[in-house]
């Protein structure tokens, strides 16, 4: 730790305001469905100015609360106010951005904010004057004649959120905003947030990534319809009374049995989560969970391990929290019959020399990869870099323009009826019919792959497992909200045990606690033997990959484990907490690419090519000189995050990929 000046209190309101107004009171409120309890007398105040985080596992009550403050919908019973008025009355104030985006992909751009301008009575040069203003702060004001069907994933957000904008709301109300945006996307989004509630406008955000959530001033748990824990994101991580072990040893598999097996509430160990090359413990004394490692695992001949202490994160307070409220992961083992070990060490899937050109577009250019059995291996890139295209030409749904490629034994034609019954696949948009059952999709599934008999019956029981919905295997797909439907489709994708699975951001939209047992069944998989190649946009959980690359333009640009990957990127990167946050971050910006600043609530990271502590003492004394108190700085670890959105912005510097195209 490097520690500079003493620590100051932390001010109670957002920005450095002393004083904020109360934007939003919340007062018992009761939403009920028929006999369903969906929010359970809550109460919340949020100050003027404030991002306000609203995060909780699928069905916890979060859309609900959210539809009674956008006045969208009347609370059963209860006090809602915002500015002083009932949430119904003061709809013009408020803006709503809910999960699905009400966009009209056949308008374009300027006809869509027009549209909504018009529906919320702003005066047409109004409408104009705002949406140019928004539009070129996201970079977009070139796209205003573009239909919407044909932007970007990060583009349609960017949009929603003008959209929401227009009318110039005091409230915006962000229903998980940013789930399928990249990270290039999703931190530009957030820079935009912190700059809008810089300039007092009050916001409400849920998301289930619990890295966005860092980025706010407050932040509350909500389970079972009811408010569990509430603070800044420094306080709910304190709150744990522990620090966070990255434990790195030569045989995971093994040591995360040894140390589940010997972990819970008032042991040494209290947590143990499995990523790609190491294992992460929660602990309440490192010094005393050292000798009990040393003892375990030393015993099991695994003495020579390595370990680095780091703070907890916010997903460890969730998790944690959660689970002393009787909430658990879904972890029933999968029932596997056909392991694939003896394949170890043999190649699953190769591409050589890809190439695939749609007229004039080149997608992917000179693509070349080896995936092993019994390895994870993800696939990371920006909304357009080319990943969904190179799986589909791997699984064979695509015929490449040049290239040699390998799966599961073939090479060559990958259309065979050997292969197929080989290889698992989940797409994007769910693999599953909305308007058949949950059974009948999964027995559908099942036929297609050739399992039957009582092996069928036994994997059909546990994707219900799994997926919470024991009991409810005649509920409609299409009813399922999008986390749930997630789960079922992963089941369906590995019901005939597949020896090489694709999957296309399988966890997008879901909760960390749901996320958790994913990556649990990922992981039992590849221990079984099984390929498994997956894309996602949440960064931290591709630290559970064994190897990560990176996408730029159809290209491969960078290969390795998670870690070797963070210890290749140059440079250093600070943390400081300021008392001025906003402002040190747009200081720090005027002299350097925005990039290299990024803002976490009161935390603002900042990367520099500079050896640490003179790095630290020159931007703290810049900082200070234009009236920023810093209070604390200290080197910090790179995240997968932070290299990637490197990596990308150093193409767009070479002119390898536009900002958006």
């Amino acid at each position: 730790m490097i520690a500079v000046s003493a620590p100051v209190a932390a001010s109670a309101a957002p920005n450095g305001n002393k004083s904020p107004r109360t934007a939003i009171r919340v007062e018992r409120l009761w939403q009920r469905y028929g006999s369903i309890e969906a929010v359970r007398g809550i109460d919340l105040t949020v100050a003027e100015g404030e991002i306000f985080g609203l995060i909780g596992p699928d069905g916890a009550g979060k859309t609900s609360t959210f539809q009674v403050l956008a006045g969208v919908r009347e609370a059963t019973s209860g006090k809602v106010e915002v500015f002083g008025q009932p949430a119904r009355e003061a709809r013009s104030h408020t803006g709503y951005l809910t999960q699905t985006f009400s966009l009209y992909p056949d308008l374009s751009v300027a006809e869509n904010i027009r549209y909504i301008g018009e529906l919320r009575r702003v005066a047409p040069g109004e409408i104009e004057k705002r949406s140019l203003q928004y539009l070129r702060m996201f970079d977009m004001d070139r796209f205003a004649d573009r239909l919407v069907g044909k932007l970007s994933g990060g583009m349609k957000q960017k949009l929603a959120l003008v959209c929401a904008l227009v009318p110039a709301p005091r409230i915006l109300v962000l229903d998980e905003p940013t789930t399928g945006v990249d990270p290039v996307s999703r931190r530009e989004f957030w820079d935009t947030l912190t700059h809008l509630a810089a300039d007092g406008l009050t916001i409400l955000v849920a998301t289930p990534y619990l890295d966005e959530a860092e980025r706010c001033n407050r932040v509350a748990l909500i389970y079972q319809g009811q408010i569990n824990q509430e603070g800044t994101p420094a306080e709910l991580r304190a709150s744990l009374h522990a620090q966070r072990l990255e434990l790195r040893t030569a045989n995971l598999e093994q040591a995360e049995q040894i140390l589940l097996a010997s972990s819970g509430p008032d042991r040494e160990i209290l947590d143990v989560q499995r990523f790609g090359d190491r294992l992460d413990l929660l602990v309440p004394d490192p010094d005393r969970a050292e000798r009990f490692l040393e003892k375990e695992l030393g015993s099991a001949g695994l003495a020579g391990f390595e370990f680095r202490i780091d703070e907890p994160t916010l997903e460890n307070a969730f998790v944690a929290t959660l689970r002393r409220l009787g909430e658990e992961v879904h972890a029933e083992p999968f029932p596997g019959r056909h392991e694939h070990r003896d394949l170890r060490g043999q190649i699953a899937i190769g591409a050589k020399d890809l190439h695939m050109q749609f007229g004039s577009f080149t997608a992917v250019k000179s693509f070349s990869l080896e995936i092993k059995y019994g390895e994870i291996y993800g696939l990371l890139g920006a909304n357009g870099a080319g990943k969904t295209t190179v799986i589909k030409i791997l699984c064979g749904l695509l015929e490449p323009t040049r290239g040699e490629m390998q799966l599961a034994g073939e090479h060559g034609s990958l259309r065979s009826q050997t292969v197929r019954q080989r290889i698992g696949y989940m797409s994007q948009s769910f693999s599953l019919y909305d308007d058949l059952s949950i059974e009948e999709n999964l027995d559908f599934s099942a036929g297609v792959y050739l399992v039957n008999g009582e092996e069928r019956e036994e994997k059909k029981r546990w994707v219900l497992s799994f997926s919470g919905l024991e009991g409810k295997q005649d509920q409609v797909i299409g009813s399922l909200p999008g986390g749930w439907k997630q789960r079922v489709a992963l089941g369906a994708a590995i019901l005939h045990e597949p020896s090489v699975l694709f999957l296309d951001e399988p966890t997008s939209g879901v909760d960390p606690l749901a996320r958790r047992a994913f990556w649990q069944v990922i992981s039992r998989l590849a221990d079984l033997g099984a390929a498994i190649l997956v894309t996602t946009h949440y960064l931290e959980e591709a630290e559970q990959c064994n190897r990560v690359g990176f996408m730029v333009a159809g290209e491969l640009v960078a290969e390795g484990s998670p870690t070797a990957i963070k210890s290749a990127q140059p440079g250093h990167l600070i943390e400081f907490i300021v008392d001025q946050p906003q402002r040190a971050a747009d200081l720090l910006k005027k002299d350097m690419p925005g990039w290299r600043v990024s803002l976490f609530g009161e935390r603002l990271h900042v990367v520099t090519d500079e050896e640490a502590e003179p790095g630290r003492q020159r931007i703290a004394k810049k900082l200070e000189a234009d009236g920023i108190r810093v209070v604390s700085a200290r080197e910090g670890q790179f995240s997968l995050e932070d290299v990637f959105i490197s990596v990308v912005e150093q193409a767009r510097q070479q002119g390898r990929v536009a900002a958006e195209d």
